[in-house]
């Protein structure tokens, strides 16, 4: 039973991270094929005698090994990372959402402009009559 549970848990987070696995996977494929180029090249170079250009082939070789393994760690200890990140705006996104809501109704409340800027025939208008927005109507019916 725990081994399919097991199972399950892992097969669900490679499906998750389908995009970025695959992309592991291929930069992981290069550095395995990187000695295969590597060794077929110096072959190549040998045999015509161009071994001047062997000094310049070892360490490109390297550096795409590196580059190669070390974004691969950094994607991999970044899967869980991401899922964290976006929970964090969703909850930004709630809070920002809420204090906007806040600050509308406020405005519904106090106007901005002053009431002694207002004449006489608007101020008892706000103060006899409340004020509906369309959603506030939509709801009532």
């Amino acid at each position: 039973m725990f081994k399919q549970a097991k199972s399950a848990f892992i097969w669900y987070q490679l499906y998750k991270f389908r995009k970025t696995v695959v992309f592991i996977v291929l930069l992981l494929c290069i550095v395995f094929f990187s000695q295969w180029i590597y060794s077929d090249v110096v072959e190549y170079l040998t045999l015509r005698k161009k071994l001047e250009y062997l000094d310049i082939l070892l360490p490109i070789k390297w550096a795409v090994i590196f580059f190669n393994i070390g974004l691969s760690t950094y994607l991999v200890t970044s899967l869980f990372k991401k899922e964290k990140k976006q929970e964090n705006t969703k909850e930004k996104v709630t809070i920002k959402s809420s204090q906007k809501e806040r600050v509308k109704k406020e405005e519904i409340k106090e106007p901005k402009q002053n009431k002694e800027t207002l004449s006489q025939r608007e101020a008892s208008f706000l103060h006899s009559k409340k004020l509906n927005s369309k959603a506030e109507s939509l709801i009532k019916r």
